[in-house]
């Protein structure tokens, strides 16, 4: 007789929240994870009394009132609003595309001279490809230009989509942009959903509430003792890559990796703002995160994190899927024997291969848990 109801591999947030429902349900839960520390990647630890993103930015938001509330029972949140800055050689603009940023790029003050100067590079762009004979944007830099304009894109998409996806614009697919949102308000909010902000005390807390009455073990690789992790469980609750379970009998399928360089200042402020992305290709980090300004910290010193998008090659950290045609025709195979699996749940943005927002696993873990309980 299995000695738990369930092994969990991965004390994310994924994991997390299925140990605590499963839990809560009289059922024996064991959680291991390969790291040293549970909170996977919104694991945040305390540096100079500042809680510092270990594994970059998490801003949590959502519009669902139910998984507002859910994530406020274990930690109040604080009211911090997701407003970065790009920074383009010496010049800043405000994000997400707003009355601002059109603003400071053009010096336009209303709506509608904001629309008609976008609306002229368009026609420019869309000019400029007829000509070539180009009928269809065929890449991701002409999709983009065709959305919003030489300006827009140059500037601000252009040097920061290549980096973060390790390839020219030119050489990536159009359909990654299928839209560019631009406000015509002067409103720096990044999320439009309806709630926002950061746990006082940092993520972290709100995990080791969840498995506070779980057996958890740590720095335990799944695929070390494969065998007999197997045995221990009735069922497995799987948030690693799904491809990695299968033992890559299709193929790899391809994610991009982070790396995060992190450095303590001896200055109460940095940069004056939680994250100012770099958007020229020449930069190589993709943005700078100062961590006490999700928290409104007034320490002495500072933490600020440099983010490194590098390609993904086994033994790499996998932050998110590539989630292009190629790939996600070679993820259905995988998720075709994961839908004949008796025993295994797949979860989370790798064994499911998906790119969601902490709220979206959220959501996906409660549904998970309650379908199967």
């Amino acid at each position: 007789m299995a000695k738990y109801d369930y092994l969990i591999v991965g004390a994310g947030i994924f994991g997390s929240v299925f140990a605590y429902e499963a839990g809560k349900a009289n059922k024996r839960c064991l959680v291991i994870d390969k790291r040293d520390h549970i909170a996977g990647n919104i694991y945040t630890k305390k540096i100079e009394g500042i809680n510092v993103h270990k594994y970059g930015a998490h801003i949590f938001h959502t519009s669902n009132k139910d998984i507002w509330d859910y994530m406020n029972s274990f930690v109040d949140f604080n009211r911090y609003t997701n407003s970065p800055l790009a920074r383009y050689k010496d010049e800043l603009y405000n994000l997400p595309f707003n009355m601002n940023t059109f603003h400071a790029l053009w010096g336009v003050r209303t709506p509608q001279e904001a629309k008609a100067k976008i609306e002229e590079q368009k026609e420019e762009a869309l000019k400029l490809m007829e000509k070539k004979g180009i009928r269809e944007p065929g890449n991701l830099k002409e999709q983009a230009i065709s959305l919003v304009g030489k300006d827009i894109y140059e500037k601000l998409i252009e040097g920061y989509t290549e980096k973060q996806w390790g390839k020219r614009a030119t050489e990536l697919p159009a359909f990654i942009i299928k839209r560019l949102p631009v406000r015509f308000t002067y409103d720096n909010n990044y999320f439009n959903d309806l709630y926002q902000g950061i746990p006082i005390g940092g993520y972290t807390g709100i995990v080791e509430k969840m498995l506070e009455n779980t057996e958890v073990r740590l720095s335990c690789d799944f695929f070390e003792n494969r065998e007999e992790y197997l045995k221990i469980a009735d069922k497995i609750v799987f948030t690693g890559m799904i491809d990695e379970f299968y033992d890559y009998r299709f193929g790899e399928l391809e994610y991009r990796s982070l790396r995060f360089e992190t450095e303590t200042l001896d200055m109460e402020n940095y940069q004056g703002n939680a994250v100012v992305n770099y958007t020229e290709y020449e930069v190589p980090y993709t943005r700078i995160i100062e961590h006490k300004h999700f928290e409104y910290g007034t320490q002495e010193k500072t933490v600020i994190t440099r983010e490194y998008p590098k390609s993904w090659k086994k033994g790499d950290e996998p932050y998110y899927p590539m989630n292009d045609e190629k790939n996600n025709a070679l993820f259905a195979k995988y998720r075709e024997l994961a839908d004949k699996e008796e025993r295994v749940i797949f979860g989370g943005r790798l064994g499911e291969y998906k790119y969601y927002d902490m709220h979206q696993v959220v959501e996906r873990a409660l549904k998970a848990v309650n379908e199967e309980l």
